[in-house]
């Protein structure tokens, strides 16, 4: 695994400090960086991690082991996933409750002050230096190591795909959610409709949602809209039921549903083109 450090191009005579400590991790990592497929996996919310800067956000401990506070089983899935596919992957470091980087920064909810009904403290009354010091720490570096790897491909004459992976909780609002997966998109079919209809034909009966229990049509779906949507490249955003995949032994094996059904779509050529909906 590797961890990169991007600073801001700004002028330094303005740069803001990091948030993150020389001994803690970089604000993202990245794996099998050299990997043969024609696809960049990214991870939003696979960290719990606060640096130690931001006091824990002022929350008990029991928080950061909820949803709340990242997409649980995420991580270890996304790390099968990368071993079965051959594919590279960029995954944040730290919570979504420091910054919610499948959020837009105009976006209310990417510094929340309350999350699933539960205050965060360390995000309340937040001043646009400590709003920009988040930007400059978290934001700006995953932005920037999304677009480096895609440019990598784009440098090899290829269009990639993107594929971002999440999970969901079972039950929300006291609603009992019936799905083993969602897959979440907007214009672009060219791999939900396929993969939709292979995971649907799987032996297994997996009950798929298609844009649930969220919808890609929403723009809480930033990062494949900024970053794959909006340059017509392949994507899909995948959310799996977290009770799935918060073991080894679970996410391996929807890991390996996953890279069965997308292994023949992601083999064909026509799919790495821009994507003209016209």
């Amino acid at each position: 695994m590797a961890h990169s450090k991007m600073t801001s191009t700004s002028d330094p005579q303005h740069e803001l400090e990091s948030l993150i400590a020389a001994d803690e991790p970089a604000a993202f990592s990245t794996l099998n960086e050299q990997g043969q497929a024609k696809v960049l996996l990214v991870g939003d919310h696979v960290s719990n991690r606060i640096p130690r800067s931001l006091e824990q956000l002022g929350l008990e401990d029991w928080v950061l082991q909820q949803h709340v506070a990242y997409d649980i089983g995420t991580r270890k899935l996304l790390t099968h996933l990368v071993d079965h596919l051959d594919a590279p992957a960029v995954m944040a470091a730290y919570s979504r409750l420091v910054i919610d980087l499948n959020r837009s920064l105009e976006d209310p909810s990417v510094m929340p002050e309350v999350s699933d009904n539960i205050p965060i403290p360390g995000n309340q009354g937040l001043s646009a230096e400590d709003r920009n010091r988040r930007i400059h720490s978290f934001y700006t570096p995953y932005r920037a190591a999304i677009d480096h790897a895609l440019q990598g491909f784009r440098q090899r004459g290829i269009v990639p795909a993107l594929i971002a992976i999440h999970s969901f909780t079972p039950q929300m609002a006291g609603f009992e959610r019936p799905w083993h997966i969602g897959l979440l998109w907007d214009k672009d079919p060219r791999i939900p409709l396929p993969l939709l209809q292979r995971l649907r034909a799987h032996p297994e009966d997996i009950n798929v949602g298609d844009n649930e229990p969220y919808s890609g049509k929403h723009p809480a779906d930033y990062t494949i809209d900024h970053h794959a949507e909006a340059a017509g490249l392949p994507h899909i955003s995948i959310e799996v039921r977290q009770d799935l995949v918060n073991s080894e032994e679970g996410a391996e094996k929807w890991a390996t549903i996953l890279a069965e059904a997308l292994t023949e779509i992601l083999a064909e050529p026509d799919l790495y083109r821009v994507w003209d909906a016209v």
